[in-house]
């Protein structure tokens, strides 16, 4: 099983930075049919944890992993941290280029969170990508379907952007399906 860890901004939020992104570059060059590959809105989410491909058998340790870390998280805070769609950037270049929105608000919390899921993942053994933790939301994929100065006006189109506030009040274990049938599937959640 593909599986990744992430918290899910409200359908709300969603909303308001998807007709941001219908006014971008991006936007048009995807309502004109360019296969830009807009992040699908329902599947809209911040990866906490990447974990890749996990034995099935291994679920229980995968989810006993993640209660623990959101209970310590729990521990420490009096409510869930409030956060917002802000700004963007991208990640890559040519074939490979993503363009991202931002987080910001109560963001430490958020890395404080990553990193308890990464040390519990680790405690119990169990596989996970190491990359530094940056938190963002993907909203395309362009890679060099778009010139790079349309990509970079997108980017500059985004410095203004400010979506509402939400507080991240779940952790959520996804399994993520490739392939023509593209699906994320919900297979576990914790209150933060």
């Amino acid at each position: 099983m593909r599986l990744f860890v992430a918290v899910y901004p409200p359908p709300g939020a969603v909303a308001h930075l998807g007709a941001r992104v219908a006014r971008l570059r991006t936007g048009a060059a995807a309502a004109a049919g360019i296969d830009v590959r807009l992040a699908d809105p329902a599947d809209a989410h911040v990866t906490l944890a990447f974990l890749g491909d996990v034995e099935a058998d291994r679920l229980v340790a995968v989810e006993s992993a993640l209660g623990l870390a959101a209970e310590s998280f729990r521990a420490g805070r009096a409510a869930a941290p409030l956060l917002r769609l802000a700004g963007g950037g991208r990640f890559g270049r040519g074939r490979c280029t993503v363009l991202w929105v931002d987080l910001r608000g109560e963001v430490e919390p958020l890395l404080a969170l990553a990193g308890l899921i990464r040390s519990r993942l680790r405690h119990a053994r169990l596989p996970y990508d190491e990359k530094p933790f940056r938190a963002h939301l993907t909203i395309a994929r362009p890679g060099d379907r778009m010139s790079p100065p349309d990509v970079a006006a997108d980017v500059a189109a985004l410095d203004d952007y400010e979506g509402p506030r939400w507080p991240a009040a779940e952790l959520v274990l996804v399994r993520s399906r490739t392939g023509p049938r593209r699906s994320h599937d919900r297979l576990a959640a914790w209150p933060l």
